[in-house]
């Protein structure tokens, strides 16, 4: 792997490793089969996604690739961990989608060689796990066509998502492997913002999640103090 390339080898490792759980919602990625919905519909409701282009950054094992195809969109995934991919592959020709493919590819390589093609671009629950998560932004707005939109999903960086996030989701709830997330790693709405506005990104809103561990359900809200998303869009 080029040592220059923006990825973190422990992180991809400890994907590939869950690889062959993907699809199964009881697994360390229920909560994304859970949250899915959620993204889903916040993503169409403000980019229609039928006949559109569009590509999932750090698509992992296809979860949201999929459902945006199911939506009748033209989607493109790409992740580093190859596992997954062969994953999502696999899970793609079982449910008989032919309008998601996916690559084995950098988010940069790809915005170099093809910039400004796709309509939409989403990125979720991706930039806390690489070492320069401003270059990955960039390269998702090369990526997108003006007039085109950028979604991204992170977690918010205090206290307070310490404790959710980790404390909570890894330790005492085990909703996710310990050692999912790393809290230096969390990025601040403020901050993710300005990566937004360095690439040429106008920002359009942004959405938090919740959790209610005793119902077991998750809904989006104002609140931005822990999981968030943001819109974004490419000047036309």
């Amino acid at each position: 792997m080029d040592k220059n390339m923006n990825v973190d080898p422990a992180e991809l490792a400890k994907f590939s490793e869950l690889a062959h759980r993907w699809w199964d919602p009881e697994s360390e990625f229920r909560p994304l089969h859970q949250i899915n919905p959620l993204r889903l519909d916040w993503i169409a409701r403000q980019a229609p996604l039928s006949g559109q282009q569009v590509l999932d950054v750090g698509c992992g094992g296809g979860i949201l690739a999929e459902a945006m195809a199911r939506q009748g969109a033209e989607v493109l995934g790409i992740d580093l961990a190859s596992k997954s991919l062969k994953v999502a592959q696999l899970h793609a020709l079982e449910s008989g989608l032919a309008n998601v493919a996916y690559r084995e590819v950098a988010v940069e390589a790809l915005a170099a060689e093809r910039p400004a093609s796709f309509d939409v671009v989403t990125c979720m629950e991706m930039l806390e796990h690489v070492p320069d998560p401003a270059s990955v932004v960039k390269a998702c707005a090369d990526l997108v066509k003006p007039g085109g939109w950028v979604f991204f999903s992170t977690l918010n960086r205090n206290p307070k998502s310490f404790l959710f996030a980790i404390v909570g989701a890894e330790y005492v709830l085990n909703l996710l492997p310990r050692g999912t997330h790393e809290f230096a790693k969390f990025i601040k709405p403020s901050e993710l913002a300005s990566f937004c506005r360095q690439a040429g990104l106008d920002l359009q809103g942004t959405r938090g999640m919740e959790y209610n561990p005793l119902t077991k359900r998750y809904w989006l809200s104002g609140d931005t103090s822990v999981n968030y998303m943001i819109a974004t869009r490419k000047p036309a």
